[in-house]
């Protein structure tokens, strides 16, 4: 009966862990990179991903572990130059509403002492969601009108560029989803892993295009807190936080 029980326990546990989800591994200017199996940490000490603790959300946008999951510096850093490719794969993902935000944070020295922490935070990639407020909603599952639906399903990945003329250095890349299925209650999920841009550029964000995370959203903005079952409200979605850096100089806002 004891055996029975823990047995239970385990398949609970495994079950919620499979309703969630993570960045499991990475193609960056063509190469793979593993990403870090929460699971099996053994398994995945040499990576280029930091080390979080858990699948389960952050339900709150002031928590410390919006940052990067709670992870704590990888032993190994992706190199690519300005304009290469970063796809992020999750091995595992389920909701059909809400933003993807992919952002960078440029170090200070070394990937070992960068912990992300004050402005400098800036989005390179965005997306959000499109539907006429007649037939595809903000809560349709089937269609979807969230471009994070291409997600569903699990072994999904998402491409977004490292900006033009980016300056050379170290840097963090985080990938970011958040759900929103549940009525006012947003769910976050990010992932950090660790880049070195090379090259001759020296493009950086202007100081309003860069924020601290936590703090580029509280759950009182009406793009965190959504209730979103409620098909009198606007069916138009602003994504949080600022507009996309294109590098060079360039943003892009996208309200869709």
């Amino acid at each position: 009966m004891l055996f029975n029980s823990a047995f239970a326990a385990v398949a609970l546990l495994a079950a919620e862990a499979a309703a969630h989800g993570a960045v499991t591994s990475y193609v960056i200017a063509g190469k793979k990179y593993e990403g870090y199996q929460g699971f099996s940490p053994s398994n995945s000490k040499n990576v280029i991903q930091r080390q979080w603790s858990t699948y389960d959300p952050i339900m709150n946008p002031a928590d410390a572990k919006m940052r990067c999951n709670g992870g704590t510096s990888a032993s190994l850093a992706a190199t690519a130059a300005p304009g290469d490719k970063v796809e992020a794969i999750w091995g595992q993902w389920t909701h059909a509403q809400g933003p993807i935000l992919v952002w960078m944070y440029k170090c200070a020295g070394a990937h070992s002492s960068c912990d992300g922490s004050g402005a400098g935070w800036f989005k390179i990639d965005e997306a959000g969601f499109k539907g006429d407020g007649k037939t595809v909603f903000l809560d349709t599952e089937r269609p979807s009108g969230w471009e994070i639906a291409k997600l569903v399903g699990g072994n999904k990945g998402w491409t977004s560029t490292i900006p033009a003329g980016l300056a050379a250095g170290n840097y963090l890349i985080r990938h970011e989803l958040i759900a929103l299925h549940q009525a006012n209650a947003p769910q976050f999920y990010p992932e950090c892993a660790q880049l070195t841009i090379t090259g001759t550029g020296t493009a950086e964000p202007p100081a309003n295009l860069k924020v601290a995370i936590p703090g580029y959203a509280k759950m009182t903005d009406s793009n965190i807190r959504i209730p979103i079952n409620d098909h009198t409200i606007s069916q138009v979605y602003v994504i949080p936080g600022p507009a996309v850096w294109k590098g060079t100089g360039a943003a892009k806002r996208f309200i869709a």
